[in-house]
């Protein structure tokens, strides 16, 4: 009897099963936001339990991680506006940099260009002074004198006499040096027809000799005394290209700063007396104190009579 009642009650709980477990193959399978609430319900309760004083800050994911807190967000906020301060910094001194150094190739530029135009000045100043003369009116040339009966000119005024301009610095070496050295020898003879007043022969063996001997120390010499023939036998305007041109070729020379005077000298006989004024000033400006006694003496009488401020 009682294994009968358990067998009825068996089939009837089999019965009763197979409607429940067809409904459960029937349901569909949760949908992703279900899954996802589903999870963040179970984060939820997870984060009641481990942080029981309330929800923790969105920064601690990991039980290991600190939670964000006041004092460390102004600290982060520190650093970055150090860090931004730093940057601006290394931008500005940068800048700065850059702008110096724009500045000294400026000025560097602007000195060169300052030496370019001074130096380019002072040349246009001189060939003005040699250029814009007025052709003088030609004088005969005097006659050769013999070596016997040399001819004797009265210097223009304000010409130094000659002894006192050449032969002391001159005749003397020329003479001892005149048996060892052709040059030299060749250079007092130039000397010697100019001191006797033979000015073309003296011109032609001056030249014949710097072109002879270019490197020899009397070209300078040679050059000067060119220009002084020609302004003694009365070619003041060429006299002023030579001397000039005696200047310009060599400024380290002995008688570059004679050249500089007797240009002024050959100015002042073209009727030029601002133009010697500027010869003077050039020549003190470039020679300074290195201007012998001499022609410095010279010179002073010379602005005197041009009347130079």
């Amino acid at each position: 009897m009682k294994s009968r009642i358990i067998t009825v009650l068996a089939a009837s709980a089999a019965v009763m099963l197979v409607p429940s477990i067809v409904m459960a193959q029937r349901q569909p399978p949760p949908t992703p936001d279900q899954r996802f609430d589903r999870l963040e319900r179970q984060v939820q309760q997870m984060q009641r339990q481990v942080f029981p004083k309330g929800r923790p800050a969105d920064t601690a994911g990991f039980a290991d991680d600190p939670a964000a807190t006041q004092s460390s967000v102004v600290v982060l906020d520190q650093r970055l506006d150090s860090l931004e301060q730093q940057v601006a910094n290394l931008v500005r001194q940068s800048e700065e940099n850059g702008n110096r150094l724009r500045n000294l190739e400026t000025a560097i530029g602007q000195m060169k260009t300052d030496q370019e135009q001074r130096i380019s000045t002072l040349e246009q100043r001189m060939n003005d002074a040699a250029a814009s003369a007025p052709a003088p009116v030609a004088e005969p040339t005097p006659p050769a004198a013999t070596p016997t009966k040399p001819k004797t000119t009265t210097p223009p005024k304000g010409t130094p006499p000659k002894a006192t301009a050449e032969a002391p610095s001159t005749t003397s070496v020329a003479d001892a040096a005149a048996a060892t050295d052709p040059g030299e020898d060749a250079y007092s003879q130039g000397f010697h027809q100019w001191e006797a007043g033979q000015y073309d022969q003296a011109i032609s063996t001056l030249k014949s000799f710097v072109a002879a001997y270019p490197k020899h120390r009397r070209v300078s010499f040679a050059n000067n005394l060119i220009g002084r023939a020609l302004l003694d036998k009365g070619d003041a305007r060429a006299a002023a290209t030579a001397l000039l041109a005696n200047y310009r070729s060599n400024p380290s020379g002995e008688r570059a700063p004679d050249s500089l005077y007797y240009l002024g000298q050959a100015l002042m006989k073209l009727g030029q007396a601002g133009q010697a004024c500027k010869a003077y000033g050039e020549l003190d400006a470039v020679y300074g104190a290195k201007i012998r006694p001499d022609l410095k003496k010279l010179e002073t009488d010379a602005k005197a009579q041009a009347q130079c401020s």
